[in-house]
């Protein structure tokens, strides 16, 4: 793809676009279904590097992040990048088929890629890896979108899923990942994960199960759904210990006195991002 130049007046126009700085929302090229906002920093150069963060289930938090991680990507040389995959999609209602990274003929996973692929071009930036985080539904895709594509992360944090999918070959998609050949036409590739620095973050106050409790009946519920524990940090650890089995590094914060609030995390986040960074451009 051609990379635009960076004079001043490129930026001119790019401003004048809404395509710097907090953008204008965007559908995206692959399938207009479905939408992004960025925060761009003034001085992006193609060595710019892009942090992708995903909402929750109510997808308020999808400006709610761009907004909160604009000064870290004006600051650390970041993109961010922040999806909008609404419910109902399909016309059946569905909420939650994001956070499984399928749902009827949509695959997640390849649409964020495709994403990240119209933004690396469109501002013609040369690194193909990126970092994500998640919180709350955004943390069920978070983990699976790096248990199946761990080889274009640079990093990944984990944000208080509801529900895990645990490294376990002997189980399913969601629970295990036994079928993933057959569901996603790729293998797990442990050592490629293992190469990716991951934060797993969630509150001790965090311990509401209402909502992360899976029903025979459920959508999504099969054998094994409540397995990795009752609460959210029951249910991360349990992710944190099926990772560190394969050899992930895994930084595990536990914040006390958190409950589930998304803007409470988010300066752990950065700091996580801004140190892995930093390790990488020496």
């Amino acid at each position: 793809m051609d990379a635009p130049p960076f004079d001043t007046a490129a930026r001119d126009a790019l401003r004048r676009s809404y395509a710097l700085g907090r953008t204008a929302i965007r559908a995206a090229q692959s399938d207009p279904r479905f939408s992004y906002a960025l925060y761009v920093p003034p001085a992006f150069t193609a060595a710019t590097r892009i942090v992708v963060c995903v909402h929750g289930s109510t997808r308020d938090s999808f400006l709610d992040f761009r907004d909160g991680f604009a000064e870290f990507g004006r600051w650390n040389d970041c993109i961010i990048l922040c999806p909008l995959f609404p419910i109902n999609v399909r016309g059946d209602g569905n909420a939650n088929g994001y956070k499984y990274m399928q749902e009827g003929e949509i695959r997640y996973d390849l649409l964020l890629l495709s994403m990240v692929e119209e933004v690396r071009g469109r501002y013609g930036l040369t690194a193909g890896a990126f970092a994500i985080f998640g919180y709350s539904g955004g943390g069920h895709f978070s983990h699976r979108f790096a248990i199946l594509h761990p080889g274009r992360l640079w990093a990944c944090s984990i944000g208080a899923p509801g529900s895990v999918t645990l490294l376990d070959p002997g189980r399913d998609w969601w629970v295990g990942i036994r079928d993933l050949h057959h569901r996603f036409g790729m293998a797990f590739d442990a050592a490629a994960l293992a190469r990716v620095p991951v934060q797993m973050i969630v509150g001790d106050a965090d311990l509401e199960t209402w909502e992360i409790t899976h029903k025979p009946g459920g959508t999504y519920w099969m054998e094994g759904a409540n397995d990795a524990g009752r609460t959210r940090p029951d249910r991360l650890d349990a992710l944190r210990h099926s990772f560190e089995a394969v050899g992930v590094t895994v930084r595990f914060d536990l914040l006390p006195g958190v409950s589930h609030d998304r803007m409470k995390v988010v300066g752990r986040v950065q700091d996580f991002f801004a140190s892995v960074l930093r390790t990488m451009r020496g």
